[in-house]
């Protein structure tokens, strides 16, 4: 034994002593150092150290963990200030099992002496150990409060010591207790301001908060100043709560540069690639987690969900396939097969598809997490049939999500309000809303889409002031979205200006930002300032090239005024390779190829946009335009009809009476020409 001694004697002359004895004795606790014999407490630490490990060898044996205790006291004894013992015996507490003997004498210590500061590190060490499961929401409050309380009086005492510091914060958080938590960390950086542990919490502190902006900043610099797998991936964390997937995924990039055969950071970076729209490096990273593990069903399935984004249906068809040959029973690899089908126009298939899933899945009862997953697929087969025009089936379907969990009920109220105001059976829509706000006042969600119905039928003032009583500072900038929306219908841009600058204001995120800009080039777009508005969806392109809904309205907006119409036609196709069904860019492109005078290509293309949108007035006059323009004036007059029936059929807010009369001067133009042409071409008798 003395041969090891003499080893781990040297070794602490290597590391040196001095470090471990002056981690938690710097300022104030330093000045009242007591006297230490240095060489007493090497001898009780090495032996202590000897018999920890002999114990831990030999399966926690009582005798060596005992004689490990009692060097371990001896050593802090010897030398009080080197706190780091004062965690070493914590730990050989905890491993001995006698905690409560333990947690009353340390106790016992403190009545006789408040200030034994290894005594409070030793219990704070102990109650923080026996917090409980965070993770899973289940933290022992008193055990939480009594680890408080112990970091309390040692900072007070060593008010330089950063690590105490740093544990405060996290014991606070723990007890949400935000602004002592905000102290403490900020305390500890102003200590160390590079200390990444005091910078990583405050971080992750904001980012609970809520501030998202201001999390990443302070997680960037620490990636930044101490870049490491760890923060890397800390600051791709905050970058995914705020939704902004592609900033996550370059931090991430970076985290596996640092370690790259991590799986997991190379599993994490798929999915943000996959999130962020970056599909074809996404692919190649599941391509290689594919041939690397084989057998995970995950793998294949992500694939097949690219494959489809990128309208390959034969190859995602294929990977879902072998992602269900591992696993038969996956109901996300199912439902994948859902959405496929859909994605190829199948929607009856997919109706059916899914039903099987419910079918095969029902049961007398069920766990919270299958609830949540039936809920889904019921509210994904109510949208379903609502696609598919069949309002009666949707609403059902969503009743089902209230039948199943009274928790659903104004979820599924929602979608049954806004399947009625999307077929405009406005009379069953407003009686759901009515209903919905008696069953759930309180609910927002239920409270912002009968807003947005009492928008659509002209009740504007009513629909804001329901709007602004959602105003309660945590998701205002959705509030003011909506209450621009409603002001938009109404065409007052002067308030819709306002509410949209609120919501600015409130914007963190590009995908926020985008929304603000997308939603002001519309509005000056409406008020025929085309200038303006082509610079706020230039915005929103400069930021994300692909965001589809910029592209159409840009391009339309030039077809429209029959201005640069060779780059309207490159921005609305390349809007219609992110998303070829959409039924408004199809009545897009018809109208870009009708400007260009390519009439049969227009007539395509408005065709299908009404096959998936049949109730558009719009596309409906636009085809009117396109065979008139051909020579076919009744099939003119009867689709410049059919227009006027949707907007009559319409919302009052939708029903614009400059273009009603304008259809109307052209209906009457083309009965002109029939009268003008019958005679020419009646038949001699």
């Amino acid at each position: 034994m003395t041969l090891h001694v003499h080893r781990l004697w040297v070794l602490l002359s290597l590391v040196g002593w001095l470090p471990f004895a002056g981690w938690c004795q710097s300022g104030d606790a330093a000045a009242a150092k007591p006297s230490v014999d240095k060489a007493e407490a090497y001898y009780h630490f090495a032996m202590g150290h000897l018999y920890a490990e002999q114990a831990m060898n030999f399966g926690n044996r009582g005798d060596y963990l005992n004689k490990a205790i009692e060097h371990y006291k001896q050593a802090m004894k010897a030398d009080p200030n080197a706190s780091f013992l004062a965690e070493e015996l914590s730990d050989l507490y905890l491993q001995s099992g006698r905690l409560r003997d333990v947690i009353l004498e340390l106790q016992d210590n403190l009545r006789q002496n408040p200030n034994d500061l290894n005594s409070r590190r030793i219990l704070g060490r102990i109650y923080t150990r026996m917090l409980g499961d965070a993770s899973q929401g289940r933290v022992n409050t008193e055990m939480l409060k009594r680890a408080i309380e112990q970091y309390q009086f040692i900072a007070s005492a060593e008010p330089k010591n950063v690590d105490v510091w740093i544990m405060l914060g996290r014991l606070y958080k723990l007890a949400q207790d935000s602004v002592e938590a905000e102290k403490a960390y900020k305390k500890a950086t102003e200590l160390e301001p590079d200390n990444e542990d005091a910078l990583t919490g405050l971080g992750m502190l904001y980012s609970d908060l809520g501030d998202t902006k201001t999390a990443t900043e302070v997680l960037r610099r620490v990636a930044e100043k101490n870049p490491s797998p760890r923060s890397w991936m800390t600051l791709a964390g905050a970058y995914e709560q705020m939704r902004d997937y592609r900033a996550a995924a370059s931090a991430l990039a970076k985290a596996l540069e640092m370690n790259p055969g991590n799986v997991d950071l190379k599993r994490a970076l798929a999915q943000d690639l996959l999130l962020s729209d970056q599909f074809d490096q996404a692919l190649k990273l599941y391509e290689e987690l594919a041939r690397e593990d084989p057998k995970d069903a995950q793998n294949f399935l992500r694939m097949s969900q690219i494959y489809r984004q990128q309208r390959n249906f034969a190859k995602a068809r294929e990977a879902n396939e072998r992602a269900r040959k591992i696993e038969p029973n996956n109901l996300e690899i199912r439902f994948n097969e859902v959405n496929l089908l859909e994605a190829e126009g199948k929607t009856a298939e997919a109706i059916e598809a899914l039903k099987d899933m419910l079918n095969s899945t029902a049961k007398k009862s069920y766990n919270l997490g299958e609830k949540n997953n039936r809920a889904a697929l019921l509210e994904r087969l109510g949208m379903l049939y609502r696609s598919a025009d069949n309002p009666e089936e949707a609403a059902k379907a969503f009743r089902q999500m209230a039948e199943l969990d009274p928790a659903y009920g104004p979820r599924a109220a929602s979608q049954i309000i806004e399947t009625y105001r999307l077929a405009r059976d406005y009379a069953k829509a407003q009686s759901e809303a009515n209903a919905a706000k008696n069953a759930y006042p309180s609910d927002r969600g239920v409270t912002a889409v009968r807003a947005g119905l009492l928008a659509e039928l002209g009740k504007t003032d009513e629909a804001v002031k329901e709007l602004k009583s959602l105003l309660d500072g945590k998701g205002d900038r959705e509030v003011y979205l909506s209450i621009a929306q409603a002001y938009e219908r109404a065409k007052r841009f002067d308030e819709m200006a306002k509410a949209l600058d609120e919501a600015e204001k409130l914007s963190t995120t590009p995908e926020e930002k985008e929304a603000i800009y997308f939603a002001r080039g519309a509005m000056y777009e409406r008020q025929k300032k085309y200038d303006l508005s082509e610079a706020e969806f230039r915005k929103v392109l400069a930021m994300n090239p692909n965001n589809a809904s910029a592209l159409n309205y840009l391009g339309y907006m030039f077809a429209d005024r029959n201005v640069r119409l060779q780059e309207a036609l490159e921005l609305v196709q390349k809007a219609l390779d992110r998303e070829p069904d959409n039924a408004a860019y199809l009545d897009s492109l018809g109208w870009v190829y009708f400007r260009m005078g390519k009439l049969k290509e227009a007539e395509d293309y408005i065709r299908k946009s009404l096959q998936r949108s049949p109730r558009d007035a719009t596309v409906h006059d636009h085809l009117g335009d396109i065979l008139w323009a051909q020579g076919r004036v009744r099939e003119a007059i009867a689709q410049w009809q059919a227009a006027l029936k949707e907007f009559s059929a319409g919302p009052p807010s939708e029903a614009d009476p400059a273009e009603i009369a304008k259809i109307n001067r052209k209906i009457e133009g083309a009965r002109v020409r029939l009268a003008r042409e019958a005679p020419a071409t009646a038949p001699k008798h």
